[in-house]
């Protein structure tokens, strides 16, 4: 493809273009739904990766096909046109009628259920608030956060200095740690507890997690040694597959009645020894947008009770 001169701006004419192929697969389909000619959209496209240097798709028999390159773009400009048109409904609406939106960042070990508890008053909030959760590791999550495309994120553990740009780390609360297991795995751990644990199979997060690493240390200072029979990155993946009796789980106590409720685990033992702390990672020293302050409003009590001990 030959050279052509860098325009020094996102052209987002080509962009559209480029986007509308992607949608429709071909560039028949995406010209007749712009009423563009072929030629004159095959151009604004060559354009578009001219200016990005980059190659946007590749044939793929009569239709094309985006390349690596491409589906990053791609994903970049539905975020860009969604939002267009999010703009061009809001114009259409009363002041007082316009949705807030909350765009949340959910590391993969935050525990589900502690999620939804922090989450619900959002759902509850008035006016209403469009929420978009999404799931990932925390530095990718962290950069998102930096370029506006998340709100706050939620983590199990703080950002540190390494992978964040500036960032803020608000402790939401602590948790004290519920080991649980399904009736039938229970019935067979037979003595006190942490002794119960000892060659125990066990469910637990990944070694980059830092409530593994809290329990790795427990584990060894209690003087015990579970069987690892699998490890997890998504804390409900983890529940999900200790429903089958595999293993027993390690849950923040904040949340083990509703585990326990909802998927019938029985507790086998407590321990005050590892705490879990969880934080809401903003770009803003403080809370500004009305759905965050509504969540740290409802925790405000939470954090002034202490957890039951056992």
């Amino acid at each position: 493809m030959e050279a052509l001169p860098e325009t020094g701006f996102l052209n987002y004419h080509h962009l559209r273009y480029f986007w509308t192929v992607a949608k429709e697969g071909s560039l028949k389909r995406a010209s007749e739904k712009l009423r563009v000619s072929q030629p004159s959209m095959c151009t604004q496209i060559k354009l578009l990766e001219a200016s990005l240097g980059e190659t946007l798709f590749r044939p793929s028999g009569r239709s094309l096909e985006l390349t690596e390159f491409g589906q990053l773009i791609h994903g970049y400009a539905e975020e860009i046109f969604t939002l267009g048109g999010e703009i061009l409904r809001a114009t259409k609406q009363a002041p007082g009628v316009r949705a807030l939106r909350l765009h949340v960042g959910i590391v993969d070990s935050f525990p589900k259920l502690m999620s939804y508890d922090i989450l619900r008053p959002v759902l509850d909030h008035q006016p209403p608030v469009q929420l978009t959760c999404h799931e990932g590791k925390l530095a990718d999550l962290v950069s998102q956060l930096n370029t506006h495309r998340i709100d706050v994120v939620l983590s199990d553990e703080p950002a540190s200095p390494g992978i964040a740009g500036r960032v803020f780390n608000h402790l939401l609360g602590t948790s004290e740690i519920t080991f649980c297991a399904m009736p039938g795995l229970a019935k067979k751990l037979k003595g006190r507890f942490p002794r119960n644990l000892d060659g125990a199979p066990a469910l637990l997060p990944t070694q980059n997690c830092s409530l593994r690493r809290d329990l790795e240390k427990w584990f060894g200072s209690a003087g015990v040694q579970p069987r690892v029979v699998a490890e997890f990155e998504d804390a409900a993946l983890t529940k999900i597959v200790a429903t089958s009796g595999h293993g027993f789980i390690a849950v923040p106590t904040v949340v083990a009645s509703e585990a326990v409720e909802r998927y019938g685990f029985v507790p086998i033992g407590r321990t005050n020894e590892i705490v879990s702390r969880f934080y809401a990672i903003t770009a803003e020293r403080r809370f500004t947008h009305p759905a965050i302050l509504a969540i740290t409003e409802k925790l405000r009590p939470a954090r002034k009770k202490k957890t039951p001990k056992a």
